[in-house]
């Protein structure tokens, strides 16, 4: 997802939790603008979905002197489909 950002926002606009977090010298400037940057943080659940290595069974096919060869491998699979021959229905 992409971050949503918003230039030149009034502090003054800003939630009084937001304004906490800044420094009081900015905060006390009548017309003092800043930059919000709004984006989704990545909560640990998300991080280990995305972790498929430590999976048991990431890898589990790497071995198969079969399927060394993937895109023969698909076309073999799919030659059924295809025609008797295992080429395309072209003419």
């Amino acid at each position: 997802m992409n971050p949503v950002v918003i230039e030149h926002v009034r502090v003054a606009e800003l939630p009084q939790a937001w304004r906490e977090q800044l420094d009081h010298q900015l905060v006390d400037v009548a017309d003092a603008r800043v930059t919000v940057r709004i984006e989704a943080e990545q909560t640990a659940d998300a991080q280990t979905n995305t972790e498929f290595s430590d999976d048991p069974l990431f890898g589990m096919w790497r071995d198969r002197e079969d399927m060394a060869d993937v895109q023969g491998y698909i076309r073999s699979i799919r030659a059924p489909r295809l025609n008797g021959a295992g080429g395309t229905n072209e003419s």
